[in-house]
């Protein structure tokens, strides 16, 4: 299944926005950035975008490798973020070298302590 377009960051600027006015949570093998979409920009849901550099990660190979997993890993626990986020998730080297269930696990706990520091009405 893939992400639906409301459901991905696509312009440069939605990325900019989160990596300047949003908040960081280094997760080991991947960096996930989030902030708390303003009302004026209302989507049902929560939007996500994967980047993965080659001077992070390594060749072209790699790093379509770590794009995969991570918007695979956002896939299957779209549920845990709350729909008022945009995330970005960076890939690390470090995520080729893990088993897919290691990341999966990580993306969760990650989800809960964000969900933890959000305020009630986010």
């Amino acid at each position: 299944m893939r992400l639906r377009p409301a459901q991905r960051l696509r312009r440069n600027a939605d990325f900019r926005a989160v990596r300047e006015q949003g908040r960081r949570l280094d997760c080991g093998a991947f960096l996930l950035t989030w902030r708390v979409r303003p009302a004026d920009e209302a989507t049902p849901a929560a939007r996500v975008g994967v980047v993965a550099s080659r001077a992070a990660v390594g060749e072209a190979v790699d790093r379509n490798r770590a794009k995969r997993r991570l918007r695979e890993v956002y896939r299957r626990r779209q549920s845990l973020v709350p729909p008022s986020l945009d995330l970005v998730l960076t890939a690390r080297k470090a995520l080729l070298n893990l088993e897919f269930a290691e990341v999966d696990l990580k993306f969760a706990a990650a989800c809960q302590r964000l969900a933890a520091s959000l305020p009630p009405h986010a």
